[in-house]
């Protein structure tokens, strides 16, 4: 049974599932943000998926990113799987804007975490998930 690292788990919304990865909004409204987390226990770094899910993360990943593209239309999207701080393997798909509060900088370490009203990350996964469930299928 998958089992979600309990910072990720806090920090984030529930989106959807798709084949291998769950899809998280992070809790921040500072920046349309979505976390990938193949459902695998144990799992690190992309290295440690087979072959096959390497290529099916991939895929998600850049399903994700349309999905980011399309709803936010960002003029950047910053794409990384860090891990520093939470060792299980999940890849960060972050919409950004030069009008940003951290532009051009990172967005991780440069300005505390703003959290969704609930009413507004009802609406903003919802959007999320619609979007999922309109386009996944043709492009998986």
């Amino acid at each position: 049974m998958f089992s979600l690292d309990s910072r990720l788990h806090n920090d984030t919304f529930f989106v959807c599932d798709l084949s291998l990865c769950r899809v998280l909004l992070m809790n921040d409204r500072q920046f349309p943000w979505l976390i990938l987390v193949p459902m695998k226990n144990d799992i690190a770094e992309i290295i440690d998926l087979t072959e096959k899910e390497q290529i099916t993360l991939l895929k998600e990943s850049a399903l994700a990113s349309k999905a980011m593209m399309s709803l936010f239309s960002p003029l950047k999207l910053n794409v990384a799987a860090l891990g520093n701080v939470v060792r299980q393997l999940h890849v960060h798909h972050v919409a950004r804007f030069d009008t940003d509060c951290a532009w051009p900088k990172p967005v991780w370490g440069n300005q505390p975490t703003v959290a969704y009203e609930t009413s507004d990350a009802q609406a903003r996964v919802a959007s999320i998930r619609e979007w999922f469930e309109q386009n996944a299928l043709s492009v998986l």
